[in-house]
């Protein structure tokens, strides 16, 4: 036996080594820097006690969320199916019979018992490392489903952000389109006074209703955008569609000045689902390794070890002793090139999930690029955006004046009405789109998936047997 575990080696099991994908450590628009927001905890990113609230009823019970951990404890208990084959397999077997031949069968035989209590062995020598590389490869899929359950738990905090700045934001578009219908059905009363009276054309009537129309069928669609995002933030936080607590329209929920990015090599390390597809590469090689050792014979120590005999009081006595030991290989001999077929799918796998890896750590540099271009340019907008509505608002008070003198058109104050609630509307989506773009960048750096009580980690029950 000691023999046979010397002979174990992984002559076939590979190495595997990150490929290298970002040769040039620096981004296109962003100074590199040695900090990143994505250092921070998601409750010191947003600073509103609702939206808190809300996350943390999300991890508590969230469904995908669920769904991934029961997966990581799938790929934990894999493992364990998986590893015991590395190592010598000993059963217990037991028996008692009693038979005998008819009198008229060609050779008779008297009634005979039998009683046995043995413990069979079988060990396959792993010398050519198929058991060490599918330890390994099944290790490496309990890891990328680890990963997976951070990058949910990361998702998952970006999507409750996200979705109560898109509630904050029909908020704000609600309170602009009840304010514009207000102030247009006080001037559709009054220009159908002048209609009335004689001082203005029914055309002018005609326009303004059309106007205030506008305005309530806006309002409308913003109410049922309204509700179709809280019934989004119900299924998120596990529950079935209800009302969602939230703060003032007005309010900031993010609580950060400086917006590090820090440098691409960074998010290798701390974005899960790189970490995922990287341990899903390691995996897809580890099945290489068994591919290829499925080329050569199998070599296996069989042994038997226990007690024998035809009575039951001798079962125990010196006489009822019995062992066997022995070993056996089995290979391929001739299977017209199937084996070789094997190994040459599983690295073609292999190359496909090792490029799949690179095309995600490509990605992720790509998001953390847009994301911070976002930023700047809503930014930029927002404060194009709030000149706008200020140029408009004023315009809007010098054209009703000037309609009052006889100086302008009506036509003129229905433009500037019309200018003054777009404008509105646009500033309230810019700034949403502002706030957006840091949490869509705090996600693509790969923070947020921390709890309050501390890092998410995996049970800790046998978790040190799989190292």
């Amino acid at each position: 036996m000691a023999a046979a575990a010397m002979l174990t080696g992984c002559i076939f099991k590979p190495d595997f080594s990150r490929p290298v994908v970002i040769t040039d450590n620096t981004y296109r628009d962003t100074p590199v820097s040695s900090e990143t927001i994505a250092n921070l905890k998601w409750w010191e990113i947003f600073n509103d006690k609702p939206l808190l609230d809300l996350i943390q009823g999300a991890l508590n019970e969230n469904r995908d969320l669920k769904v991934a951990m029961a997966r990581v404890d799938q790929a934990r208990a894999i493992v364990g199916v998986v590893r015991p084959d590395q190592f010598p397999r000993i059963d217990a077997a037991g028996e008692a019979s009693r038979f005998a031949t008819a009198p008229a069968a060609p050779i008779p035989i008297p009634i005979l018992n039998e009683y046995s209590l043995l413990a069979p062995l079988n060990f396959e020598v792993d010398i050519w490392g198929r058991y060490a590389s599918a330890t390994e490869s099944k290790r490496a899929e309990m890891l990328a489903s680890d990963e997976t359950y951070r990058a949910v738990t990361l998702t998952l905090v970006a999507e409750v952000a996200l979705t109560y700045l898109d509630l904050l934001n029909v908020d704000r578009q609600i309170i602009i389109a009840e304010r514009t219908i207000k102030v247009r059905e006080h001037i559709t009363s009054t220009i159908y006074e002048r209609w009335k009276g004689g001082y203005t054309n029914k055309l002018d009537l005609n326009q303004t209703q059309v106007q205030q129309q506008e305005a309530v069928a806006a309002l409308i669609a913003l109410q049922r955008k309204q509700r179709l995002l809280e019934n989004a933030m119900s299924v998120l936080l596990g529950h079935t569609p209800h009302a969602i607590p939230r703060s003032s329209p007005d309010t900031n929920p993010l609580s950060i000045s400086a917006i590090p990015a820090g440098a691409p090599a960074m998010i290798l390390e701390r974005r899960p689902d790189v970490r995922a597809a990287e341990e899903r590469a390691r995996a897809a090689l580890m099945e290489v390794g068994i591919a290829r050792s499925l080329q050569y014979p199998q070599v296996s120590v069989l042994g038997i070890l226990g007690l024998n005999s035809g009575e039951s009081s001798t079962l125990f006595s010196a006489d009822g002793k019995t062992w066997s030991i022995g070993g056996q290989f089995l290979g391929p001999l001739i299977d017209l090139g199937k084996s070789w077929s094997r190994t040459s799918a599983a690295e073609a796998n292999a190359e496909a999930v090792l490029k799949a890896y690179e095309q995600v750590v490509l990605t992720s540099v790509r998001e953390v690029e847009d994301a911070m271009i976002s930023i700047r340019t809503y930014n930029e907008e927002y404060k194009v955006r709030e000149k706008q509505v200020a140029a408009a608002s004023s315009g809007d008070i010098l054209s009703q004046a000037r309609y009052d003198n006889g100086i302008a058109s009506f036509l003129e104050v229905l433009n500037t009405q019309a200018t003054l609630f777009s404008s509105s509307l646009a500033r309230s989506d810019a700034q949403r789109l502002y706030l957006a773009s840091i949490v869509q960048l705090y996600k693509a750096l790969g923070g947020g998936w921390e709890t309050k009580q501390g890092d998410i980690e995996l049970p800790a029950r046998g978790w040190e047997f799989y190292q």
